[in-house]
């Protein structure tokens, strides 16, 4: 973000805003975090199991379908019916967790797997949301 300092006037008497001071550029989260908007869609992490790999209980996912899953991709898959969040092992045709001492999962015939997108971007929560997202 380009923050311009630029003397400002604001006619009223009293104490200043800090923020009187600057111009905020327009600036779009979208332009800045999504690629392809018509093939992204968010999710929330829940679990400790990405928590190497940079990604926490909370933190926001990006996720998009347009990204080419390639080997050890952090993706986001369902898996018998549950989402999850794991790097692919293509050539092992298996879903590692970033944590020590985690076994991989070795994907079986006979379960149903289907990568749902590529994890492009991370976002941290640092203080909650006051009100929920989604139903």
């Amino acid at each position: 973000m380009k923050v311009i300092p630029i003397k400002a006037q604001a006619g009223l008497i009293g104490f200043e805003s800090a923020a009187a001071e600057y111009s905020e550029m327009e600036l779009s989260l979208d332009e800045l975090l999504i690629d392809k908007p018509s093939a992204t869609w968010i999710g929330l992490a829940q679990g400790h199991s990405m928590e190497l790999d940079g990604i926490f209980d909370g933190d926001i996912l990006i996720v998009s379908r347009s990204e080419t899953v390639k080997h050890m991709s952090v993706i986001v898959a369902v898996l018998n019916g549950v989402f999850c969040c794991k790097r692919l092992d293509i050539q092992q045709r298996a879903l590692i967790s970033a944590q020590r001492n985690a076994k991989p999962y070795y994907i079986r015939d006979g379960d149903e797997f289907a990568v749902e997108g590529v994890v492009t971007r991370s976002i941290r929560i640092h203080s909650p949301l006051t009100k929920q997202v989604g139903p």
